[in-house]
């Protein structure tokens, strides 16, 4: 199956997913953000089907912003309209997408002692309601 996305939809996914990761990472600062960014990209990057194809790419130019927040503030969204979009042309993708996404946050937020932390664990629930948004 392929997808007929532009680039600009595929900078969207990568934006999403990466993003994510990079939201784990921040809020398991206190741990190693280094791990926890690490465990996240192995996910995104052993993702299959076409949007494996996609995620294998971080996204390039993207500005994230200076602090968590304007990192939510562009991830978030972007969350919800790559799942939109996924929806729109292929919906067993938009599973695969999501699957993999939290595949990502799980696989982040074990890289820590124990349990998450509770930052993690409410940063996990945001990217997890900005998927099922759409």
């Amino acid at each position: 199956m392929s997808l007929a996305l532009t680039d600009q939809d595929k900078l969207t996914l990568r934006t999403a997913a990466w993003g994510a990761v990079s939201l784990m990472s921040a809020a398991g600062a206190a741990g190693s953000p280094h791990k926890v960014a690490t465990h996240g990209s192995i996910a995104l990057t052993s993702a299959t089907g076409p949007v494996g194809h996609v995620l294998t790419k971080a996204p390039k130019g993207v500005k994230y912003g200076k602090s968590v927040a304007d990192l939510a503030d562009v991830v978030l969204p972007a969350l919800t309209a790559a799942m939109s979009l996924l929806k729109q042309q292929a919906p067993a993708e938009a599973d695969n997408f999501r699957n993999t996404v939290i595949v990502a946050i799980e696989a982040s937020a074990r890289t820590q002692n124990g349990e998450p932390s509770p930052t993690m664990t409410e940063m996990a629930r945001k990217i997890t309601t900005a998927l099922d948004a759409a």
